[in-house]
């Protein structure tokens, strides 16, 4: 992009991830050209599924704590989601979420389709997630999931009725972008 030149990256934190502080020139269509500085967080990209039962009309989510919910409004710390996690290096989106399922949910699922990618704050994050669906069946449970020890995750499986989970979101119960992006999409396209 011509528009910017002069391109500098100051690290901020290295810690989960990188928070930058990128100085650059941009020119404005008005011709002005003017020094910006942006913090910018980049923590990778990430995966994230719907898992659907259409015999049962049900689908799969996760409920756990997350502190930047919590710190926002202290009455929201715990979010109710789709199975997600971050694409490790040299991990394919897909083969990310099907580990992700066996992590956080329990269930061996051998493919999933992937449906929609988005930014989900490109204001402030480098962050693209990739967004999959994937049936599920009860024979397919292989534990009881909850995430990782290692990763200090604590997570909730719900299993939970198509319909009520779209007026969970009515109710603000649900508050997550990609899980609302995820149940309405099969809303749209009639999934169950």
């Amino acid at each position: 992009m011509q528009k910017i030149k002069n391109i500098s990256h100051h690290i901020l934190s290295k810690a989960w991830a990188t928070l930058y502080r990128i100085d650059y020139d941009y020119q404005f269509k008005n011709g002005d050209i003017k020094q910006l500085k942006r913090e910018c967080y980049n923590r990778g990209n990430g995966a994230a599924v719907l898992l659907y039962n259409i015999e049962k009309s049900t689908v799969i989510l996760t409920k756990q704590f997350r502190m930047p919910i919590y710190e926002n409004d202290r009455k929201e710390g715990l979010s109710i989601e789709v199975c997600a996690g971050a694409i490790d290096k040299n991990e394919s989106p897909e083969a990310t979420i099907l580990r992700e399922i066996e992590e956080e949910v329990g269930y061996k699922i051998n493919d999933a389709t992937c449906v929609l990618d988005a930014y989900m704050s490109p204001g402030a994050m480098t962050e693209k997630l990739y967004l999959f669906i994937a049936e599920y069946k009860a024979d397919m449970k292989i534990s009881e999931g909850g995430g990782l020890d290692s990763e200090d995750e604590e997570i909730d499986v719900l299993e939970i009725p198509f319909k009520e989970a779209v007026d969970m979101i009515k109710r603000n119960d649900i508050i997550d972008a990609k899980t609302i992006m995820l149940l309405q999409y099969a809303q749209i396209n009639k999934l169950l």
